[in-house]
């Protein structure tokens, strides 16, 4: 196994279109999906962000605690892309600012 970073970004490239083919392959196996299924998945972004997010509030400092605030707030209005950007804007933010 080697630890250089270009076979790492390989790697895990090719594991995340892997599972998306496949995922995709086999849900259009299907003519039509539960509701409880489709429910799950529309979950599974928020799912991931919050497993991102929550090690972060309670393991760093009142800049991250701030931030993540800040990107709760937008997250109620504005679409995933846009709650990423002003969290990671609040955190520089806030880390110049406090620290």
């Amino acid at each position: 196994m080697t630890s250089d970073p270009w076979f790492l970004i390989i790697a895990c490239t090719i594991a995340t279109y892997v599972t998306r083919f496949a995922g995709h392959t086999i849900l259009s196996r299907f003519g039509s999906v539960h509701f409880r299924v489709e429910a799950a998945l529309e979950a599974v972004p928020v799912a991931v962000m919050t497993a991102l997010v929550a090690p972060s509030l309670v393991s760093r400092g009142p800049a991250e605690a701030a931030a993540l605030v800040v990107a709760a707030l937008v997250a109620l209005k504005l679409q995933m892309t846009a709650t990423v950007a002003a969290g990671l804007l609040a955190v520089v933010a806030f880390r110049a600012i406090l620290y």
